[in-house]
């Protein structure tokens, strides 16, 4: 397995596979802001508006002999006094490559990006008692609380929402 950034022209060629994943995802129960019966068109639109943002986000990808398998953004956030922050968004694992690590490498490469773009403090939100949660505190990340019903489910149900940080260093 590699794990790569993609430049905003990668990701644009890439966006087929990623919606892949996206996809199949939100096809396992995943509440990741799309809802049951999510089309690849659009979930390619929307990795072509992501590659596209202009933010000077990080597009990582894990990649097997397959091709593309999972896929995490570091977004900088955008108010001037906060040049040291960044979210993490759309940490997404394509079903046949779970359980392999590749969540793990995603996240300790994401650190390492943010490092190097000088993010020090990053926050992420993730569904509570789902696998993300789990990988997060195994990480280190510090758990703030739960949002009861932040999100809903593919299918509608309401899920609630841990929301953490990590401070990185420089």
């Amino acid at each position: 397995m590699t794990i790569r950034r993609l430049d905003p022209a990668e990701a644009q060629a890439a966006a087929s596979a990623l919606a892949d994943v996206l996809v199949d995802c939100v096809e396992g129960g995943a509440s990741v802001s799309f809802m049951a019966g999510l089309g690849h068109g659009e979930a390619k639109a929307f990795w072509r508006k992501e590659a596209a943002a202009g933010d000077g986000r990080a597009i990582l990808v894990a990649e097997d002999d397959s091709g593309l398998v999972g896929v995490v953004q570091l977004i900088p956030a955008w108010p001037p006094n906060q040049p040291h922050r960044a979210d993490v968004s759309k940490l997404l694992v394509h079903r046949r490559a779970r359980g392999r690590g590749v969540g793990e490498a995603l996240m300790r490469a994401l650190e390492d990006q943010a490092r190097a773009m000088g993010r020090t403090l990053l926050v992420l939100d993730t569904v509570t008692g789902e696998a993300g949660e789990r990988l997060y505190a195994r990480l280190g990340w510090t758990r703030l609380g739960v949002i009861p019903d932040f999100a809903l489910f593919p299918d509608g149900r309401p899920c609630p929402t841990t929301v953490f940080y990590k401070a990185v260093g420089a």
